[in-house]
């Protein structure tokens, strides 16, 4: 059958051409360019209206640049190196910086967007919030999602995955989108988190008491999901009546639905009572296999023993965990009622933030796709539930998991909120005990582009980069940076004054004495690397 669409399609192009070879001015061949571009574009999918954010607008102009709040610090754990961050700014800002320093190295990225309900406090787009009165709100969601979306993708390990909360505003929308940048072959689950328990008796069609969490892997053919604890009440169904060695056991039926001549033969209980299968069943294994589970214990007649033959599994033998099912009931990961009371601890009973995610939820996450040692990226970190994950999720399991935050400070949300909670999960505050670890603090900057000092200005940041890419502090004991040959010549002088060094930083254009270099063999170094601002540079035609 003629595709219709590709026909008409190529009519226009070809009388593009023939515009094109009548109108050869400059103006002409832009604007019959951009024509064409449209007619060639992407005719399947998800296709909105693309919008620019001030954020895009003013990154033609400035380079975006961390800037360390040293009063923010938080050092909670001297027995360690480690540092967690937080980093406040819009979050497109932060992830552009990421990319330089993560690619390719998250394990697990959690992110709580904001839903596009049309409801006046939730979706803020260019400073205003963006109404059900708008007639792009969805395409405007749609462009800022997708930007952030495309980054994440790239900070990704090969191993790593992806988890979105969603509800059924966009859940359909982002489904596509997220086909599109991830692949359509990465897509893991649709999760249905139960949010809440009892129905709402005014809603106008029918209660809403779930949302969505999309989950994508990186590489689906390298992703494997982590195995779930399995549960004390799946264990409370394995029992011990007589005694066995091999400790508690289930039994389950001895015969299968299908015929086999080999299964059909007659036992005799203990009782000396005579059982066969029933009509059109047959026993599991054939008599001599039977005889050999008898002698060794493994087959229960009940307690009298003259029941119908059942196998025993051992619950020494079974996999020790479950795999992750799609629903998540509220019992097990928790509600936003949850969420609240989790905030409401650390805060003294205030609500300080409108419904935060319950750790739970965000706990069954990092089981589910961390490794003990693994990095937590949340870009949309709202109150901090996945740092305070994190640091619990830690405290269980001996991990030693890091987490990156990146939220803005919208109504001072990220240092009364996000901060300050972290702050009191690592102190202890309250009845919640203390998770020793540490923080560091950035906010977003810029460098105007056309500055005359843009290398020496982009330098003054190099620390922040390093501190972030590796997760520690360069503290001038254990950590050094060495920007020039005077600094190195002072560092080789005054090496017995470091006994506690870990790694030293030396920038590239540092030339080193053969005595250095002798020095250094002994010693982790690395050289700061350019590409933390190289393209910005070349870009205004300068070089480090």
């Amino acid at each position: 059958m003629a595709n219709l669409s590709q026909q008409k399609r190529e009519r226009m192009l070809a009388f593009l051409e023939t515009l094109k070879s009548q109108h050869t001015d400059d103006d002409s061949i832009i604007a019959l360019g951009e024509i064409e571009k449209e007619l060639k574009a992407k005719k399947y999918g998800l296709v909105w209206e693309e919008h620019e954010e001030n954020v895009d607008v003013m990154m033609k102009t400035h380079i975006p640049v961390f800037t360390e709040e040293a009063k923010f610090e938080v050092n909670g754990d001297t027995n360690t190196n480690r540092f967690n961050f937080l980093l406040e700014g819009d979050n497109l800002h932060s992830l552009y910086l990421l990319e330089k320093t993560h690619r390719g190295r998250i394990d697990v990225i959690y992110i709580d967007p904001p839903y596009n309900t049309g409801k006046k406090d939730d979706f803020r787009y260019n400073d205003a919030f963006v109404d059900k009165e708008d007639t792009f709100r969805h395409s405007k969601w749609l462009s800022f999602m997708a930007e952030r979306l495309r980054i994440a993708r790239n900070l990704l390990s090969s191993k790593g995955a992806i988890f979105i909360s969603i509800d059924d505003d966009e859940q359909a929308a982002l489904k596509i989108l997220c086909d599109e940048i991830f692949g359509e072959q990465n897509f893991v689950a649709s999760v249905i988190w139960e949010k809440k328990f009892s129905p709402q008796n005014d809603a106008r069609w029918l209660s809403d008491n779930h949302d969505f969490v999309l989950v994508y892997a990186s590489n689906k053919e390298e992703w494997k999901p982590n195995l779930l604890d399995r549960t004390e009440e799946m264990n409370a169904r394995y029992s011990n009546p007589d005694n066995d060695p091999r400790g508690p056991w289930t039994s389950s039926d001895f015969s299968a639905r299908t015929f086999s001549e080999s299964g059909y033969y007659p036992i005799t209980t203990p009782s000396g009572k005579i059982v066969y299968p029933a009509d059109t069943r047959s026993w599991i294994t054939n008599q001599e296999t039977f005889q050999k589970l008898v002698s060794e214990n493994r087959i229960w007649f009940g307690a009298k023993g003259s029941n119908v033959p059942r196998i025993k599994t051992y619950l020494s033998e079974v996999q020790q965990g479950v795999v992750c099912k799609t629903i998540w009931n509220r019992d097990e990961v928790g509600d936003t009622q949850e969420g609240t009371r989790d905030l409401k601890t650390l805060f003294d009973g205030k609500g300080v933030f409108k419904s935060p995610k319950p750790i739970r939820l965000i706990e069954r996450v990092l089981k589910l796709a961390s490794r003990k040692d693994s990095i937590i990226l949340d870009f949309f970190a709202g109150s901090g539930s996945t740092g305070q994950a994190v640091l619990e999720l830690n405290a269980k399991d001996e991990g030693y998991r890091s987490f990156i935050l990146c939220t803005n400070n919208e109504n001072n949300i990220c240092e009364e909120v996000t901060y300050e909670r972290i702050k009191r999960v690592i102190e202890g505050h309250g009845e919640i005990a203390s998770h020793p670890s540490n923080l560091l603090f950035y906010k977003t900057d810029f460098i105007p582009k056309e500055s005359e000092e843009l290398s020496d200005d982009l330098l003054a940041h190099i620390r922040e980069m390093i501190q972030l890419e590796h997760g520690i502090k360069i503290d001038d004991k254990k950590y050094v940076i060495i920007m020039d040959d005077d600094e190195m010549d002072q560092f080789e002088k005054n090496i017995s004054n470091y006994p506690d060094l870990k790694a030293v930083f030396i920038n590239q254009d540092v030339l080193l004495t053969a005595s250095q270099n002798k020095m250094l063999e002994n010693i982790e170094s690395y050289t700061i690397p350019d590409y933390y601002f190289d393209f910005e540079l070349r870009e205004a035609g300068e070089t480090w």
